[in-house]
């Protein structure tokens, strides 16, 4: 005998899967006259299969897998319970403390010997995809994931069908059941396909009537009501299934068999625990630049089949065909993967999974750094060689685990970078400044500049915007400082925010950013656009390197000239490096009031001399002192931003530009952090304290009808 295993999975508890998974094993009784096997695996559901079936099992799932011998007939006949319509059943462990003693090889054992004992077995999953559901999805035949018509049903399904897309089963063993369907559901059977990119298999009618009265009369529905439109839809889809062969169809689909599991998937407590170290080590150990390992031969050989299989210029680059994409390449490496002799290399799923996913990572994204860019604790990669990656988490710098097989991978996802961007990297241009998709920042160095091999820096962009109460919570400065900075973008007050590398200048430009009201006219001026600007009425720009002729380049200078041209209430530049201070000061002082911008320097007198520095740079030989002028007038506030030796970033210093005094440029500071030492933890331990004086410009705030209260300057 040649039998077929269902494996039943909900999209999410409650969803009626267990009483589809019982009925339908019934319903296949009934049209072919063959008694199948129903299995309840739904370890978190307490036995509810028994109550649906109305009997008592003497035993169960728990003492099957205690047989020492062979699941032969005989054996599953001592086994199983009978229900009295003819159905074999195998009930679920009465505790789920019992549960996590079951070794899900020995499910193996029994799922592999099932289709020679019984023409169908219905195994209920549950509605988790946990090491038992992979060993019964590992000997199925087909995956019948159960639904409704409830918008956040359908969201954990297609979570679901996730997991089940990467265990690397293949979306044609899955079909979808769409359960307790009424013509008036707000998710029709178009939504579920258009949002799960698969078209429901079987509609089964809402009819809870009949549901509760076969639950009363401790029968399934099958039984109990054999003209209920539910019993009818579930007898259709059999009917449909033997019409279609959709079994023998399916039998003869490839898919990965890693049906000896590891000790590692033995429970669910324990699934995961310590996995990533024990995949990755393998891989990471050793200098791998001049020798190939088994798994990066492995993988080297399945992406040149893949690229030889799929044309990747002649698909679409927006998100759905990304989407589309990935799917249609996992497809093409799983059927590659069958070809090849994995075991040495892959032994289990686990490792399966895990090359699967380096190759789509390599092929579609960018390789290694995938899991890096990934984790939200990540703020920062420093790629210093192919076998050298540092990264930064909480302000402090670690190595990381992970490397680049060789310098050609390295320089493939360089490349992968900056190209859709029409920047180039090669030797006449050895280094460039780009950007992610997600606008975090990127700079790349390459030989002969860069002694090692290519060098990647990457300074991650924040998936969430940041507001002023981010900061706030993060202890970057206090409410009350931030009201006061507030009054001042508000007041249109010039602002020049200055700190050292990785301090968060970007990060505070954009906070004070946001402050300026939504009604005016914002033009951003940047190198590589980093700023997210919660207003609508924003235009941003971003400069241009020289092209291959070493024409065309169009500098921070250049854009910042051109926006006096285009009606800006506030000038926004990222950063100040050259000469483009020059012109940023004149606009600061010729009717562009309220314009924001940063400049690295170490405190706000450095940031005085770092900006006359940067005006001599644009070649206009001014005098010393018409420039200190021109700083004098032009700039209000400087805002110091450090990052602390915790890691933590600060605001230490809110200063006002008083003036000039002689030859020099006058400042008072406002606001100061005042450090008080390192708690048990070398964690920086201060207070923000105000200096006590009184800003000038506060009088020409409150001109305007804004009254700041004077307890804000009085120190304490």
């Amino acid at each position: 005998m040649a039998g077929h295993i269902i494996s039943v999975i909900g999209g999410k508890g409650g969803v009626g899967k267990s009483v589809f998974a019982a009925n339908l094993a019934l319903a296949f009784l009934k049209e072919t006259n063959q008694k199948p096997l129903l299995v309840d695996q739904d370890f978190t559901a307490g036995g509810d299969q028994s109550v649906i079936l109305g009997i008592r099992p003497p035993r169960g799932l728990l003492e099957a897998l205690q047989n020492t011998g062979p699941f032969d007939l005989p054996a599953m006949a001592k086994l199983t319970t009978q229900h009295p319509s003819g159905l074999s059943y195998l009930a679920a462990p009465a505790t789920l403390a019992q549960s996590r003693t079951i070794n899900p090889d020995l499910l193996g054992k029994l799922y592999k010997a099932a289709p020679s004992v019984y023409p169908l077995t219905v195994i209920d999953c549950g509605s988790q995809v946990d090491a038992f559901t992979l060993k019964a999805l590992e000997f199925s035949t087909l995956i019948f994931l159960v639904t409704n018509p409830d918008i956040l049903v359908m969201h954990q399904t297609k979570r679901i069908l996730t997991e089940i897309l990467d265990g690397l089963f293949p979306m044609e063993m899955v079909e979808i059941v769409l359960n307790r369907f009424t013509q008036n559901s707000s998710v029709s059977p178009a939504t579920i396909q258009k949002n799960l990119n698969k078209a429901v298999y079987a509609a089964i009618p809402e009819d809870s009537a009949s549901y509760a009265a076969a639950l009363s009369a401790g029968k399934p529905l099958i039984l109990a009501a054999p003209s209920a439109p539910p019993t009818r839809a579930i007898h259709e889809l059999v009917r449909k299934m033997q019409q279609t062969q959709l079994l023998q169809r399916l039998a003869g689909l490839k898919k990965p068999s890693r049906a000896q599991s590891t000790q590692r998937a033995a429970a669910p407590a324990a699934a995961g625990a310590g996995k990533e170290k024990e995949q990755t080590a393998p891989r990471v150990a050793g200098q791998v630049e001049h020798v190939v390992d088994p798994w990066s031969a492995l993988k080297l050989r399945v992406h040149k089949e893949l690229v030889e299989k799929i044309d990747f210029k002649k698909e679409g680059n927006n998100q759905a065909a990304a989407k589309v994409l990935r799917e249609k390449c996992r497809a093409a490496v799983v059927e590659i993967l069958n070809n090849e002799d994995t075991n040495s290399v892959a032994p289990n799923r686990d490792d399966l999974q895990q090359l699967v996913k380096e190759v789509l990572d390599e092929a579609l994204g960018f390789g290694p750094l995938e899991d890096l860019l990934a984790d939200d604790l990540v703020t920062e990669i420093m790629v210093n060689a192919a076998n050298q990656i540092y990264i930064e988490k909480a302000g402090k710098p670690q190595l990381s685990k992970t490397i680049f097989s060789s310098n050609q991978q390295l320089m493939n996802v360089i490349e992968r970078i900056v190209m859709p961007l029409g920047r180039r990297i090669d030797e006449k241009s050895p280094y460039v400044d780009a950007r992610l998709p997600d606008g975090s920042r990127v700079h790349a160095i390459i030989p002969p500049l860069a002694i090692r091999g290519p060098t990647l820096t990457i300074r991650k962009f924040p998936k969430k915007r940041l507001v002023w109460q981010d900061l706030v919570q993060y202890g970057s400065f206090t409410a009350e400082i931030a009201d006061f900075l507030r009054l001042c973008v508000e007041s249109r007050l010039n602002v020049v925010v200055s700190g050292g590398t990785g301090s968060g200048k970007t990060t505070l430009l954009n906070t004070l950013s946001n402050f300026i009201p939504s009604s005016e006219r914002i033009i951003t001026v940047e190198d590589s656009a980093e700023l997210q600007l919660a207003q609508e009425h924003v235009v941003r720009l971003e400069t241009r390197p020289a092209n291959i002729e070493g024409e065309g380049e169009v500098s921070i200078r250049d854009l910042v000239k051109q926006t006096l041209r285009m009606r800006p209430d506030r000038i926004i530049v990222g950063e100040c490096r050259a000469g483009e201070a020059l012109d940023m000061l004149q606009a600061m002082n010729t009717g562009h009031d309220g314009s924001l911008t940063t400049i690295h320097a170490n405190t706000p007198r450095d940031c005085i001399a770092r900006l006359e520095t940067l005006v001599m740079m644009a070649g206009m030989n001014l005098p010393v002192k018409a420039i200190r002028e021109q700083v004098a007038s032009a700039v209000h506030l400087i805002v110091q931003q450090t990052r602390l030796s915790d890691g933590s970033r600060k605001v230490t210093y809110i200063t006002e530009v008083v003036g000039i005094q002689g030859d020099t440029v006058s400042l008072q500071d406002v606001f100061l952090f005042k450090q008080e030492g390192l708690d048990k933890r070398r964690k920086v331990q201060g207070r923000f304290v105000a200096t006590g004086f009184i800003p000038k410009f506060v009088e020409q705030i409150e001109a305007k009808g804004i009254k700041i209260p004077r307890s804000l300057f009085t120190t304490k």
